[in-house]
């Protein structure tokens, strides 16, 4: 495993600074998520890690040693990539052990013994003998997975490696990283994503990531409970956090409310602190979400359980939990 560590890391490409000074820590045998929308710097910033992109000033450690000039090839890392790219003529097996091929000392017997223990860890060995065109989406990702492990690396590097694939499949190709990650705790592995929901559910820390800096650095139920600005608090969590402005905000002492939807009590009438008008409701077994027109600028989303009689039009009656308000200043960060 390898520690790595970014000091004031910058990339531009011309006159476009994508990466503009980030310092972080990311420690041995952790998983670290990086997340953030569109365009925010994360995959180049996993590029500059994997050696795959120059950076343009800053340094970069392994382990404590700058590798800032040092070849992918020499940095011990191994990447998934959003596409699978297998050869589509080799079998599993070949493709799991290409790479290993092409080193020197490496024997037939100890190639087969690495690629049956990948095959076994991800459950494909019985798909060894497939060619890729005979794999669903999910099974060629895996193969792509496996292949990196037979390179035993020090550091596993994931670039949105879910991205292709159907809900269904999302979920299980999720387990067996999670399930991956607990095999090989002694390798680093770094993610990429965009999907907040991967980022809650595999990371044991998070990086979200903005404009090509970062916003915030923590364990996913610190940024879910206490997060750092009102960006971080829209951005994590599923639905997003509800935000309030104007007199109902200001009565709190803050220019922006955040309140999350389980944290809303539907009061009866005259007893809330709000009311709002039901425009949409979802239904979804365990639990429902109702839609609320007040006057914000997206309609407030509160979090009920098991289904619910509300119909558009209905008037509600809610109040938050006090301690569970978010308050925010007009920079968008938490009220001292």
């Amino acid at each position: 495993m390898a520690a790595i560590e970014l000091r004031d890391i910058r990339k531009s490409f011309g006159a476009v600074n994508v990466i503009k000074g980030v310092n972080l820590e990311v420690r041995k045998g952790e998983f670290m998520v990086f997340v953030g929308p569109s365009g925010c710097g994360k995959s180049t910033l996993l590029r500059l890690i994997s050696g795959l992109e120059d950076i343009t000033s800053g340094e970069m450690l392994f382990d404590g040693k700058v590798v800032n000039s040092l070849a992918p090839s020499k940095r011990g890392i191994a990447m998934v990539f959003q596409s699978y790219a297998l050869y589509p003529h080799m079998t599993v097996y070949e493709n799991m052990a290409f790479g290993l091929t092409l080193e020197k000392g490496k024997g037939k017997d100890e190639i087969r013994q690495r690629v049956e223990r990948a095959a076994d860890m991800l459950q494909i060995r019985q798909y060894l003998d497939r060619l890729p065109k005979q794999l669903s989406g999910g099974q060629r990702q895996r193969v792509a997975i496996g292949r990196a492990i037979t390179r035993d690396p020090k550091v596993f590097l994931f670039d949105e490696p879910l991205s292709n694939l159907d809900a269904a499949l999302r979920v299980a190709t999720r387990i067996e990283i999670a399930k991956l990650h607990e095999e090989m705790s002694n390798v680093t592995m770094i993610y990429v994503t965009h999907d907040q929901v991967e980022a809650m559910t595999l990371a044991d820390r998070i990086c979200v990531l903005r404009d090509g800096l970062v916003e915030q650095v923590g364990t996913p139920m610190e940024l879910y409970e206490r997060p750092n600005s009102v960006f971080v608090a829209g951005f994590i969590g599923s639905p997003k956090m509800n935000f309030i402005t104007g007199d109902r905000a200001e009565a709190h002492g803050a220019h922006t409310l955040g309140i999350r939807g389980e944290h809303i009590m539907i009061k009866p009438e005259g007893q809330g602190l709000w009311n709002g008008r039901v425009i949409h409701k979802e239904e979804l077994g365990a639990d429902s979400y109702i839609y609320l027109e007040m006057g914000t600028e997206e309609p407030v989303v509160v979090r009920i359980d098991g289904p619910n009689t509300y119909k558009s039009g209905d008037v509600v009656h809610i109040s938050p939990m006090e301690d569970k308000l978010h308050r925010f200043n007009e920079a968008g960060r938490p009220v001292a």
